[in-house]
């Protein structure tokens, strides 16, 4: 594992990839920071991580997209399985790396509201939760790109898709508020995704009766909860995509309110998708 995560650091700090991403992130935090707290005089410095929240539609799939899928575009992946580690290592390695050139800009951030306070009277707590809560959502947002590029061989595919992500997720709490929320629409709504996740499941294991056992098992819950009581479906499939965009949750943080529970969601989500990018790698394997 450490093999594996000092290879890859190495790699974007030979090439460009590592300084394109830090320079990135700080040129839009040295913008937003004159923008918010020395033009307008704002002491609060959270707003300027929250208003930059858009960056991570760029920077994640620039610094994911090689990261599984040029390792099969160049066939080195087999060198991968051959190494006397799990693919679990594999991944881990890999994305420890990720998160080191993630945070290596973080950590000139972190200076900037001592800086600021310097000349102002800016509420530290805040601006560094914040700062935390950034880094766990990129590293939530990093580990959906990592996902993405495991399961193609194009870098090009890979950014498409991750930046499709990425941008679906950031707006999904304005998506939320077109999203009708009868009682009826939210069954429907939930029903689609339902096969959309058990067509998910069958793609990933290819076990048709697995995937059609589980399809019948959610969609009878849902027609039975539904029947017993619809009243619960009122407004249920809008608040539920509102719940699960990362961005309006750091948007919480961002105003102010720290929530515990968003911090507990990226970690699931990290887990949940270094878990599936685990499992591509072993699908690969076996399959060749």
């Amino acid at each position: 594992m450490k093999a594996v995560f000092r290879h890859e650091l190495s790699s974007y700090f030979t090439g460009v990839t590592g300084y394109v991403f830090g320079a990135f992130v700080l040129l839009f935090t040295g913008i937003y920071t004159m923008v918010y707290n020395l033009q307008s005089a704002s002491v609060n410095f959270e707003y300027v991580l929250g208003s930059m929240s858009f960056v991570f539609l760029i920077i994640v799939p620039i610094a994911t997209m090689r990261i599984l899928a040029e390792e099969r575009r160049q066939k080195t992946d087999q060198l991968l399985y051959s190494l006397p580690i799990t693919m679990t290592q594999v991944v881990l390695g890999k994305f420890a790396a990720l998160l080191v050139v993630f945070a290596a800009p973080l950590d000139i951030i972190c200076l900037y509201p001592l800086v600021l306070s310097a000349f102002g009277n800016v509420y530290l707590p805040a601006s560094y939760s914040a700062i935390v809560s950034f880094f766990f959502l990129g590293m939530a947002l990093l580990s959906i790109g990592m996902y993405i590029s495991s399961v193609t061989e194009s870098q090009a595919v890979a950014a498409g898709l991750c930046f499709v992500v990425m941008l679906v997720n950031y707006f999904l709490g304005d998506l939320a508020g077109f999203a009708s929320s009868t009682a009826y629409s939210s069954l429907a709504a939930l029903a689609v995704t339902t096969i959309v996740i058990c067509i998910a499941v069958y793609w990933m294991t290819k076990n048709s009766f697995a995937s059609l056992i589980l399809a019948a098992v959610l969609e009878a819950g849902l027609i039975g909860w539904y029947l017993v009581d619809s009243a619960k479906f009122e407004g249920l499939f809008p608040a539920i995509i509102s719940k699960l965009s990362l961005f309006e949750r750091f948007y919480t943080i961002v105003n102010g309110v720290f929530d515990a529970t968003a911090i507990v969601y990226y970690l699931s989500i990290t887990g949940f998708f270094l878990f599936l990018s685990v499992q591509s790698l072993e699908k690969r394997r076996w399959s060749e």
